[in-house]
């Protein structure tokens, strides 16, 4: 499989509420992957699993330290959703906007 066939789209990859807490998780330091599996109920298998997605879609980096693996959050990939709901931030304002201008002249 290529490189890019490989990659998960960032959206697809915070689809999911737990690698949505693993990021949250990560947002105040990095971890082992032990540390992260520690805040969950199912196993540290599918905790892998879950940080190999975020790893394809580039929200985390994995470096090897001795026998574990310390995983890192990349902020900057999660720009584009930030982008995306900046676009309904405007819908909105308009719409309140209109809602002020109609309550106003009544």
């Amino acid at each position: 499989m290529t490189q890019l066939a490989d990659k998960v789209d960032v959206f697809q990859a915070i689809a999911d509420p737990t690698r949505r807490h693993v990021l949250q998780l990560l947002a105040s330091s990095d971890k082992p992957i032990a540390l992260i599996a520690d805040h969950f109920t199912i196993s540290r298998t599918a905790v892998v699993k879950h940080l190999n997605v975020l790893e394809q879609a580039e929200l985390v980096s994995a470096q090897k330290k001795g026998r574990e693996k310390i995983y890192t959050l990349h902020m900057d990939r999660l720009k584009e959703i930030e982008d995306w709901l900046q676009y309904f931030d405007l819908f909105w304002d308009n719409k309140l906007a209109q809602l002020q201008h109609i309550i106003d002249n009544e």
